[in-house]
């Protein structure tokens, strides 16, 4: 499979007649009514926010607090004093506490389909073969990735400066849905579908296991599409070697809601309104 085919929009991955999956046929979260701009500058989002909310978000203080600091007159929105409960901030308003100004950091969430031999470490963040090296058109905010995939793998790579969002994807409680792409050295054999997905394979005294796993008849029987959650990579890859496989390569195809339908390699864009609240909610 060469990289100048892929930026051939690939909903997922394709399964056999054996392993039948929406979310591999088609990918999910899917874009409707048009493609999201790709390598375009960041978009305004329109949301108004709650006075109270805005404020927490700065750091300041908790929402209840604010609400506090709102009521004893410290807060000033285009000139005013808002003591109201409710009060919303709109795209453009200037907002004072104790006289001082205060702005948000703008929150930046970049989606790259990364090629291959690119490096993720931030030490390499000045090298031209670094993944940031394809993003810094974005934004000039410094960014950092959620759930980075190694450099020889390809696919979706996802880029933010929400420390919130950050730190709520490096929990461990979270799962993730995944969807893999696994060019193997030889073809999967069918009985270890069941292996994978029902019994499970031993790697360091933990049992693994995939939600989903179809060999890409289409694309040759040494190909398979897997899904999963929660699971480090190098599971997946370590418990397919152990049954007789060598992994040759990875596209990660499918993150979250988010698909690579639009996005040639090496591309990115900035995720929607929708998206982004989607991510929230995990």
């Amino acid at each position: 499979m060469q990289d100048k085919n892929e930026n051939k929009s690939r909903r997922g991955v394709k399964p056999n007649n054996g392993g039948k999956s929406n979310s591999l046929r088609k990918g999910k979260g899917g874009q409707r009514g048009g493609a999201p701009k790709r390598n375009a500058p960041m978009p305004k989002f329109s949301e108004d926010v709650r006075l109270n909310k805005y404020i927490a978000n700065l750091g300041i203080c908790s929402r209840r607090e604010a609400d506090v600091l709102i009521a004893t007159g410290v807060v000033s929105v285009n000139g005013e004093i808002v003591t109201e409960m409710g009060y919303k901030v709109k795209p453009g308003d200037v907002v004072k506490y104790d006289g001082a100004t205060v702005k948000p950091e703008k929150k930046v969430y970049v989606l790259l389909n990364k090629p291959k031999d690119f490096a993720v470490n931030k030490v390499d963040y000045l090298d031209k073969k670094s993944v940031y090296s394809l993003v810094k058109k974005a934004t000039r905010d410094q960014m950092a990735m959620i759930d980075p995939i190694d450099k020889v793998s390809k696919g979706l790579v996802l880029f933010t400066n929400d420390q919130d969002l950050l730190n709520k994807f490096h929990s461990p409680t979270i799962k993730v849905h995944q969807v893999l792409q696994i060019t193997l050295n030889k073809a999967f054999d069918q009985e270890n579908i069941k292996v994978m997905t029902e019994t499970g394979v031993v790697i360091n005294q933990n049992r693994v296991t995939v939600e989903k796993l179809s060999i890409l008849t289409n694309k040759g029987d040494n190909e398979i599409g897997v899904e999963f959650r929660a699971q480090k990579h190098k599971s997946i890859y370590n418990s397919i070697e152990k049954l007789g496989y060598q992994v040759l390569k990875v596209d990660r195809v499918g993150f979250a809601s988010l698909t690579k339908k639009d996005l040639p390699r090496g591309d990115f864009r900035h995720l929607t309104e929708k998206e982004v609240a989607f991510l929230k909610m995990l």
